[in-house]
């Protein structure tokens, strides 16, 4: 009979090379757990920049609709209301489909802002409504850019 110290406990001396002590083994785990943190964040900050509060918003507070045109009342809300605003209106005729198209410049002013203009139509208009707004006025929007001739 054999006894348990005569069995070896591990591979045999001298047939894979000296055995390793002291190898820190939890290096990969930290820097795994940091490249997941990194990435966690920098998702955050995408999300956030995309799916945030927008720093101006519009919509149709009314519309009027006539014959040819709708009258179509905006409420505007941006951050900086010390910045001009530029909206993107539109109207829908009765099968969906766009049937007419307009920009309006709105001037600094309020953080809440409201504007009313007429949008002439293609076809007789069901709705009036704000497609967007921003704040990347074009030039021809702008009074002072405007040719005075």
């Amino acid at each position: 009979m054999t006894s348990s110290s005569d069995t070896p406990s591990g591979p045999p001396e001298g047939r894979y090379g000296p055995p390793r002590k002291g190898r820190n083994r939890r290096w990969p785990a930290w820097a795994l757990g940091t490249l997941v943190l990194l990435a966690g964040i920098g998702i955050s900050v995408a999300a956030y920049s995309n799916f945030g509060s927008a720093p101006i918003e519009g919509k149709a507070a009314t519309f009027d609709v006539r014959d040819e045109s709708v009258r179509i009342t905006l409420e505007v809300r941006r951050d900086d209301p010390t910045r001009s605003a530029e909206c993107v209106i539109r109207a829908r005729g009765r099968s969906g489909k766009e049937v007419g198209r307009g920009e309006v410049r709105i001037p600094p002013g309020q953080p809440t802002a409201y504007h009313r203009t007429v949008l002439t139509t293609s076809a007789p208009p069901v709705t009036g409504e704000v497609f967007g707004c921003s704040y990347d006025v074009p030039r021809y929007l702008d009074p002072e850019e405007r040719p005075s001739g």
